[in-house]
């Protein structure tokens, strides 16, 4: 068993460089599926999801050559329909998304039902919902997922009953390669569709509107690749240093960012009293400050909103700030597991139904605690180098799914982290 040991209250100050998104490069990996040719993607993060992605793609037959941790060239020519097994699918979330875009290319997916991180209820209906309006039956039978096109798909109009970004990925993928024109409406908005959206753009694809609710998409005959694309920067990867150092009332640049992409967590911080500024360029921002941030009321929404995503990494926040904050959740069902190993530091944290109310405190203590999923695990993170004390994280595999070597990282800035083994 791996764990991070964290020794505390240790103000992080530097500059820090944002890797690629997470979020967009485990679509942009399956989409690769769909382009009869080569391409060169760079800007990889080095990650544990990205490895899964990997290893179905090799099982499809890709050919790939890994150039460096961030730079890959992927030839999907000469894949094959066959179906992906539940344990590989079990592990990460996003190997639904392969789902789509086999469907796209051959008319038929056979695919384990997805995994990752635990927020209770995750359902896939609205996925189901596109897929079938393309003209697909689904059937979900045991741990698989089967799609079947028997008489071919077919563009149409596609309306989300709620918006999901899952949901939006995968009917742009499906859609991608089906004649005639179809329109997605209420789709999701984040900055990772765009980029998918581009990245298909740049091998052949005619997708417009990436970035509204309606996007539209005119099928083509094929994608030939042929281009190299870089992956846009992990907006929450820079939002959880952003809060790291207002947290431990640090001193931090993080560069290769775009600061757009991060204007609702700079509101917030800059409602708590947290100092942020923006570079010129676009591309770096600044966060400092020297005391306690104060309260403040969030929720997640749908981007442009606060993201559910640092949802975990903002509680931290609000536990060391002066007075009582409430944090919502407006995307997930159950995101609050993590406060229990909050309150095991010291934080006075109260939890009802999709709203936790916040009791700052002045400091937090260290413990033993557990990364119940990915972000979670970057909130104890954040926890451990605030508190007074030595701290245990276990369940770092959690983090290193969508974090590339995140303790060096933290240590560049002044913090101390190891990892140590234990059976």
């Amino acid at each position: 068993m791996e764990k991070f040991i964290i020794k505390g209250n240790t103000p992080l100050k530097g500059e820090v460089s944002v890797n690629g998104a997470k979020n967009a490069a485990v679509a942009i990996l399956p989409a690769t599926v769909l382009i009869n040719g080569k391409c060169r993607i760079e800007n990889i993060p080095d990650i544990s999801d990205i490895k899964r992605c990997i290893d179905i793609l090799e099982l499809l037959g890709a050919k790939i050559n890994i150039i460096n941790s961030h730079e890959i060239e992927f030839d999907c020519t000469e894949i094959k329909d066959i179906e992906i097994p539940w344990d590989l699918t079990k592990k990460f979330r996003a190997s639904y998304y392969f789902i789509g875009a086999l469907l796209s290319r051959f008319g038929h997916a056979n695919v384990g039902f997805p995994g990752g991180c635990n927020f209770g209820s995750r359902p896939i209906d609205q996925h189901i919902k596109a897929f079938e309006a393309l003209g697909s039956k689904v059937v979900c039978e045991g741990a698989m997922i089967t799609a079947n096109a028997d008489n071919g798909l077919k563009g149409n109009e596609i309306y989300l009953d709620v918006v999901s970004v899952g949901a939006t990925i995968n009917a742009m993928l499906a859609a991608v390669l089906v004649p005639g024109t179809t329109t997605i409406e209420n789709a999701a908005k984040e900055p990772h569709i765009v980029d998918l959206a581009n990245f298909l753009n740049t091998m052949g694809a005619n997708i417009k509107g990436a970035g509204t609710d309606v996007i539209k998409i005119t099928g083509v005959e094929e994608l030939k690749g042929g281009a190299t694309y870089s992956i846009v920067p992990d907006q929450i990867e820079a939002g959880t240093f952003m809060i790291a150092a207002a947290a431990s009332r640090g001193d931090v640049w993080i560069t290769n960012c775009i600061t757009k992409h991060l204007d609702p967590l700079s509101a917030k911080l800059l409602e708590m009293g947290v100092n942020v500024e923006e570079a010129d360029d676009g591309e770096r921002i600044h966060v400092w400050t020297d005391k306690r941030a104060t309260k403040a009321n969030i929720k997640t929404l749908p981007y442009p909103g606060f993201p559910t995503d640092m949802q975990p990494q903002v509680a931290v926040l609000l536990s060391l700030a002066e007075g009582t904050s409430y944090l919502t959740e407006g995307i997930y069902d159950s995101r609050f597991q993590y406060t229990e190993e909050l309150r095991k530091m010291g934080a006075k944290i109260r939890v009802e139904g999709k709203t936790a109310c916040i009791e700052g405190v002045e400091g937090l203590r260290a413990s033993q605690v557990t990364a119940t999923d990915l972000r979670a695990g970057a909130a104890m993170i954040i926890a451990g180098i605030c508190a007074e004390g030595e701290t245990e994280i276990y369940g770092i595999e959690h983090v290193e799914r969508g974090y590339e070597k995140i303790a060096e990282r933290f240590n560049a800035l002044g913090a101390n982290i190891t990892r140590a083994s234990e059976e």
